[in-house]
């Protein structure tokens, strides 16, 4: 329950009533007509029962409905003529949590035992009716049930709503991943497609002349067929609700290998005890060696590259670095593709950091941790 700015805890609420009502229940007890049948030591702790049972109602309607009841018929039957506001407390609690079927059996045999009840301190029919009839009316009764029948209706709609909002805004979500798909699907796949088709042709036509395939070409048609693994695997999880298995920690070698292609002298170490990896975790590795040896390749102009993987119990961290033109003394430029590690690693609740090193070169090194992505 919210309050102004601040959040009070239900039972914080439920016990401040709790107390309150066993309270008013004690003061009419004391002030209001009784009859002194010895039984007013029995007669007070049950008024108090009776409403600090309220601190319980929302954890257990129905057993608090009983106690209540049986306190309401406990007090009446020791002559205090107090009214039952406790048990009007819970029937309201019990129907807003669904319970009607058992709120009403149990308010009927509660209003069969208040005159019974009543009786033993009064020894007149007539008398104890109308003092049982004054404890619990009936309409005082219908009203709790009405009122907590509608906050649970309410409550019910609004569930509904927040439902169908998540669904809509998944309905979205879905449509705009397939509209992403599909535009990915004319504006890339038709590109990527012709380049590795003319690299293979002409390092097929290269190798049927006898000459030898430059390593450049070579790269290239290895970058195509990757490519297009990567397009392919991407739109598959676009599809298929990111359904497709991911590429993780297994594929980082064959990047490394990929990297030797283009004349880089790329090495991988793997470090600490390797063990079940989150799959976010495990995607994100590949993607940070990923992307860091497209920029080295792309921008670096640099002639070795090293990646390592540290795999620790609490968190598992990456490190490429590299000999390039990257300088201490210029700040680098961020790019998606240093934008898009970044937020990877943040959603994964970690931290990285790219710059120029001390000797020369560039590294990316990231940090990422296991216990909260499990």
């Amino acid at each position: 329950m919210i309050r102004g700015r601040f959040e009070v805890p239900d039972g914080v609420v439920d016990g401040v009533i709790a107390v309150g009502v066993a309270a008013a229940l004690l003061s009419a007890g004391a002030s209001g007509p009784h009859a002194g049948t010895g039984l007013d030591l029995l007669g007070y702790p049950l008024l108090v029962a009776g409403g600090l049972a309220l601190a319980a109602r929302r954890r257990a309607p129905v057993p608090v409905l009983v106690v209540t009841g049986l306190c309401a018929a406990g007090y009446q039957a020791a002559g205090f003529d107090v009214p039952a506001v406790a048990y009007l407390f819970a029937v309201y609690a019990a129907v807003r949590a669904g319970h009607r079927t058992v709120t009403i059996a149990v308010s009927l045999l509660v209003l069969a035992a208040l005159p019974v009840a009543a009786l033993a301190s009064l020894h007149d029919t007539g008398e104890a009716f109308a003092r049982a009839r004054g404890a619990l009316e009936l309409a005082w009764l219908v009203a709790a049930g009405a009122a907590g029948e509608a906050l649970r209706q309410a409550e019910r709609r609004a569930d509904e709503a927040e439902r169908t909002r998540e669904e809509t805004a998944r309905r979205r979500a879905d449509e705009e991943r397939l509209r992403i798909a599909r535009e990915l699907h004319d504006s890339l796949t038709h590109q990527i497609s012709i380049i590795k088709v003319q690299s293979e042709v002409a390092v097929h036509v290269a190798r049927r002349r006898g000459e030898r395939v430059p390593e450049a070409l070579l790269a290239i048609q290895e970058a195509g067929r990757e490519a297009t693994r990567e397009l392919r695997a991407t739109l598959e999880a676009l599809r298929d609700d990111d359904t497709a298995p991911p590429r993780g920690l297994d594929d980082v070698p064959d990047l490394v290998a990929r990297a030797r292609l283009t004349g880089l002298d790329a090495t991988l170490t793997i470090e600490g005890e390797r063990r079940d990896v989150p799959v976010a975790v495990d995607r994100t590795v590949y993607r940070i060696v990923q992307e860091s040896l497209t920029n080295i390749a792309r921008h670096a102009d640099a002639a070795t590259a090293s990646v390592r993987i540290d795999c620790r119990p609490d968190a598992l961290t990456v490190r490429v670095d590299d000999d390039g033109k990257a300088a201490p003394d210029i700040a680098p430029t961020p790019g998606t593709g240093l934008l898009g590690m970044r937020e990877r690693v943040t959603a994964l609740g970690g931290g990285l950091s790219a710059r120029p090193r001390t000797e020369g070169g560039f590294t990316v090194r990231a940090r990422l941790p296991l216990e909260r992505t499990s």
